[in-house]
């Protein structure tokens, strides 16, 4: 089992013996994972060779995308879940990403790293610089992190493009966060985890 908060909440969002799109999968050990609890027939898109190769020798069905030019490849409602982890502030056109995955998908599961999350505020408010923190363990110049979003900015996109949020949740490190989340997610949690629909 995979000791990340957000992984435990997605195992549990994906039905039994469903198809699975994994976008960014990089290593496959979430589908190899959901393969062996949920029985699900799963596929994986990725563009770091390295990754590949390990999503190969985790025995996943990988394939060497850009997530930027689409998923043209896949039809309307192709999949019962498209997931995306950590990866869709990666993306050049984060929104036309979700388009596209809620296009191929009847849902999709989306985590990324909330950059409103307090000690990233009081890191850039007291040092004047780029937080650096667990989740976000890069400095300015070699992030991979091209579009910084909050909570309060990924639910207003949400709402502008008419989005369902059928569920959400919140991931956090440090013990008071833990609680906190939940009464004021956008400036406690470190991770947001969201079930989406059209």
């Amino acid at each position: 089992m995979s000791p990340r908060t957000d992984l435990k909440i997605i195992k549990n969002w994906v039905a039994a013996n469903s198809r699975i799109l994994d976008l960014a999968c990089g290593d496959g050990l979430l589908l190899k994972e959901l393969r062996l609890e949920k029985r699900i027939e799963g596929y994986g898109l990725e563009i770091d060779p390295e990754k590949i190769t390990e999503a190969i020798s985790n025995d996943i069905n990988v394939i060497a995308t850009n997530l930027d030019v689409g998923l043209s490849q896949f039809s309307d409602k192709s999949f019962d879940t498209v997931i995306m982890t950590e990866a869709l502030q990666a993306m050049k056109n984060p929104d036309l990403v979700l388009d596209e995955m809620l296009r191929v998908g009847k849902n999709c599961i989306v985590t990324f790293p909330n950059f409103g999350y307090w000690r990233a505020r009081i890191s850039l408010a007291v040092y004047g610089r780029m937080p650096v923190t667990k989740k976000l363990n890069y400095q300015w110049y070699n992030t991979p992190n091209i579009h910084f979003c909050t909570v309060s900015d990924f639910e207003a996109l949400c709402a502008k493009k008419n989005i369902l949020i059928k569920s959400r949740r919140f991931a956090a490190e440090h013990f008071a966060d833990k609680f906190l989340k939940g009464i004021l997610p956008n400036l406690f949690s470190d991770t947001a985890i969201y079930l989406l629909s059209k």
